[in-house]
């Protein structure tokens, strides 16, 4: 008989959307924080690069899944970030995060 290797936590759809849930409820905490362009624009960076870590972590010892839902809803919600910096920086004609 041949072995059967099998993922010990495979990817399922519940763990992309818990994930995703939790990393949505992570960047809105963090965007909250922020009083004006600047400092949501910070505070989404910041909180980006945790929730990223944390799915580098998950992605090694615990679920891809959750890992996967982390990182897609991190990469969103830092190009809304991007987005409200440009569209700022094009209303204003001055550069927001200096």
């Amino acid at each position: 008989m041949r072995p059967t290797y099998r993922e010990p936590h495979p990817v399922t759809g519940g763990g992309v959307a818990s994930g995703g849930g939790a990393a949505a409820g992570w960047l809105l905490l963090f965007g909250l924080l922020g009083t004006d362009v600047t400092s949501y624009a910070w505070w989404t960076v910041f909180a980006g690069l945790l929730a990223w870590v944390t799915a580098l972590v998950l992605v090694r010892y615990g679920d891809r899944g959750v890992a996967t839902g982390v990182a897609i809803v991190t990469a969103g919600g830092w190009s809304i970030a991007a987005a409200v910096v440009a569209v700022r920086w094009a209303t204003s004609g001055d550069w927001p995060l200096w």
